[in-house]
């Protein structure tokens, strides 16, 4: 603590917005939810998009319909909000859920894990394109290419809700959080939205549409895990970690965003790395 009180306190004034949107009656519509639901029908508004371009796919075939999708947005909602919620709970506070375990139910408090979310929808995608007998990496890269859109806006959602901020810092850009104590911090809330949103969307957009890597199944979807893997473990270095956690191991620099990020990296690299394009049969 000592090294922070070093640090000057002049730093951006926090933008006044309220992180509730609207409020009717009873019902309170906050950024964070609003995030969350965009992102996912963007998604599926985007995989849509891919699967109707006969281009991008082996000998314009594509493997799947866009009634299938429809379909599958409810497996995806709900693959994100339990596992997001599980992961949560078991990654990241779970003494606290066994102490109240009611309090697992109370998700308008917070706590979301990306790593849980990411397992729910796995889990959704598997069991959905094994009962339409669609090619379960290909309804995976559909999907991820449009996530990052998604991952960015919940970002941006957390730095109104002015949490998950930054270590205390002297750059010009540091912020003072209302609920972040006397120090200017890294926003590394934007930081995310920057990496894991906009870079990663474009990264992909171009192995979708100029390299046509959606003809080599497993190749986008593990350019995406790979590549959030990679953002997230950058960015834990400039975001405070979890006060019920810390830092692990004795360190003061290793965090369980990086620990659970890093098996990410290594599946990603391996998916590319093995990936092969499709072969139609050619007629007899």
């Amino acid at each position: 603590m000592s090294e922070y009180l070093m640090l000057p306190l002049a730093a951006l004034p926090f933008p006044n917005i309220d992180p509730v949107i609207v409020r009717i009656g009873p019902l309170a519509v906050h950024w964070y939810g609003v995030g969350y639901i965009v992102g996912i029908l963007f998604a599926w508004w985007y995989a849509k998009r891919l699967v109707t371009n006969a281009r991008l796919w082996p000998d314009g075939t594509v493997p799947m319909k866009p009634e299938d999708l429809d379909d599958f947005i409810v497996w995806a909602a709900i693959g994100v909000v339990l596992g997001g919620r599980t992961g949560y709970v078991l990654f990241y506070d779970l003494p606290r859920y066994i102490a109240h375990p009611l309090d697992i139910l109370a998700v308008w408090q917070g706590g979301m894990s990306f790593h849980g979310g990411l397992l729910g929808v796995i889990l959704a995608m598997t069991l959905f394109s094994w009962s339409r007998g669609i090619r379960t990496w290909s309804l995976f890269d559909v999907v991820a290419a449009g996530v990052p859109v998604g991952l960015g806006l919940v970002r941006v959602a957390n730095f109104i809700n002015s949490e998950l901020w930054g270590r205390p810092t002297d750059v010009p850009w540091a912020v003072e959080f209302p609920n972040g104590g006397p120090f200017a911090r890294h926003p590394s809330q934007l930081y995310e939205a920057l990496l894991e949103g906009l870079v990663l969307f474009l990264i992909l957009r171009f192995l979708t549409h100029s390299r046509l890597k959606l003809k080599t199944p497993r190749f986008v979807g593990g350019a995406f895990i790979a590549g959030y893997g990679l953002s997230r473990i950058f960015v834990e270095f400039f975001r405070e970690p979890d006060q019920q956690l810390g830092y692990l191991l004795g360190t003061d620099w290793l965090t369980m965003g990086m620990v659970l990020s890093l098996p990410m990296v290594l599946a990603g690299v391996w998916a590319m790395a093995t990936a092969k394009p499709v072969t139609q049969p050619q007629p007899v």
